[in-house]
């Protein structure tokens, strides 16, 4: 059996979908080890899952904290550089410590989250077989596609073009401190120049939490290209947890772990349920108090949690009010759930722009008054259901975290028998 290393951003949603695959994979009698700081070690519930910390200088515990704050409220230009110093700072770092902690345990395989680039450096600098893998949007480019991160909509005209070309010059230019310290690890780990996230991909496999159909159409996608759609575990769903009236309609609105703070975004969705006489739950992932949450059922809200059963809820919703994180809106299609997306960052907006160009929702920006969302949950309501349908089918087809596993099993014994033949 084989031991596979896990690098991947320390985000919550990132964790767990890596986690999902790293338990299936040990119950097929595989190892598994995150590394990364210790204050990583939160997102892990399996107690299978093995951790190794790294970056007991540059990264202490607590550090975390203030980068997670960074993140969930970049702000302007300047907000948004202090988020990539801090991506670049973690990839210099695991650039600098992975090498040596993966040759100390044993590792035979990397399973590296495309937006850590700092694991397929390493792992091709080292010698070891990886595999790329997109928990939000996929960072591949390719001609005539706009990036992930930005909010357009899919066209062929020569404006559009020009837009996707000038917002990709805007991007690299804002991604230089990530470019510099690529640069400076190539040289170090003494393999070829790469200037981003989407230069440091796996040439073995790459898997993606979308599915066929979802992201814009793809003329050019890698041979060893593998979208599977959302990685999740086979653990039982959980009971829904509160009374639903059968007469109202239920609305369920989340804006993930990083962004659960937005009261002020919280209360325009609940003024907007109370005006067309929705049910609203909301969870905030821990991002608001008991005193907000009483001030949002003041609001509106008919129920305030920390975290609810997404599957469940959404299974009863009838309509969602999310950020656009990938994992939720998989979870809305794979429930048929119409979805309203209020992006605020990340690939967020490009997710929007996704779910817009299937009609499988509508977009509306992050500060959108009560009224505005009111009316957009009226027009949410008349969407026909055909699309959604047809894309929960094509999830249901695309072999989630059992086929991601396959792929993994598939990689790691193509590797166990270029050894043996090497050795003979």
């Amino acid at each position: 059996m084989s031991h596979f290393a896990v690098v991947a951003p320390p985000f919550f949603s990132h964790y767990q979908a890596l986690q999902a695959l790293a338990g299936l994979l040990i119950e097929r009698g595989h190892r598994v080890t995150f590394f990364h700081q210790a204050d990583a070690a939160r997102w892990l519930y399996d107690p299978r899952i093995n951790f190794c910390t790294l970056g007991a200088d540059s990264h202490p515990p607590g550090s975390l904290t203030q980068v997670l704050q960074r993140a969930a409220r970049p702000g302007g230009v300047l907000g948004v550089r202090r988020v990539i110093a801090d991506l670049s700072r973690t990839s210099a770092m695991l650039c600098a410590e992975l090498p040596a902690a993966l040759e100390c345990h044993g590792v035979d395989l990397l399973l590296c989250d495309q937006m850590e680039a700092a694991g397929g450096l390493v792992a091709e600098a080292s010698g070891l077989p990886f595999v790329s893998l997109a928990c939000a949007l996929p960072v591949n480019r390719e001609a005539g596609l706009p990036l992930a991160v930005m909010p357009f909509a899919f066209g062929t005209r020569e404006f559009d073009q020009q837009l996707y070309a000038s917002s990709t010059q805007v991007y690299d230019w804002l991604m230089r401190p990530l470019r510099e310290v690529l640069h400076r690890a190539c040289r170090t780990l003494q393999v070829p120049l790469r200037d981003g996230l989407h230069d440091c991909l796996s040439p073995w496999a790459q898997i993606s939490q979308t599915f066929p159909g979802f992201d814009f159409p793809r003329r050019e996608p890698p041979p060893h290209w593998h979208e599977v759609g959302p990685l999740r575990s086979s653990a039982a769903a959980a009971p829904l947890g509160w009374p639903v009236e059968s007469r109202r309609p239920l609305v369920f609105a989340s804006l993930g772990t990083l962004q659960g703070g937005r009261l002020a975004m919280f209360r325009q969705i609940a003024r907007a349920c109370r005006e067309v006489d929705a049910q609203l739950l909301i969870a905030h992932c821990g991002g608001l108090d008991q005193g907000q949450a009483r001030h949002l059922i003041r609001e509106g809200a008919t129920w305030v949690t920390d975290f609810a059963p997404q599957q469940s809820v959404l299974a009863r919703a009838d309509a969602l009010i999310t950020h656009g994180g990938l994992n939720t809106v998989m979870d809305a299609i794979a429930h048929t759930t119409p979805m309203l997306v209020m992006p605020i960052a990340f690939d967020q907006p490009g997710v929007a722009a996704r779910v817009a160009h299937h009609a499988v929702g509508l977009r509306v920006g992050r500060r959108a008054n009560a009224t505005l969302l009111a009316s957009r949950l009226r027009a949410l309501h008349e969407l026909p259901r055909q699309p959604l349908q047809r894309l929960a089918a094509a999830l249901a087809a695309a072999g989630g975290v059992q086929r991601a596993a396959d792929l993994v099993e598939a990689v790691a014994a193509c590797r166990s028998v270029s050894r043996r033949e090497h050795l003979a």
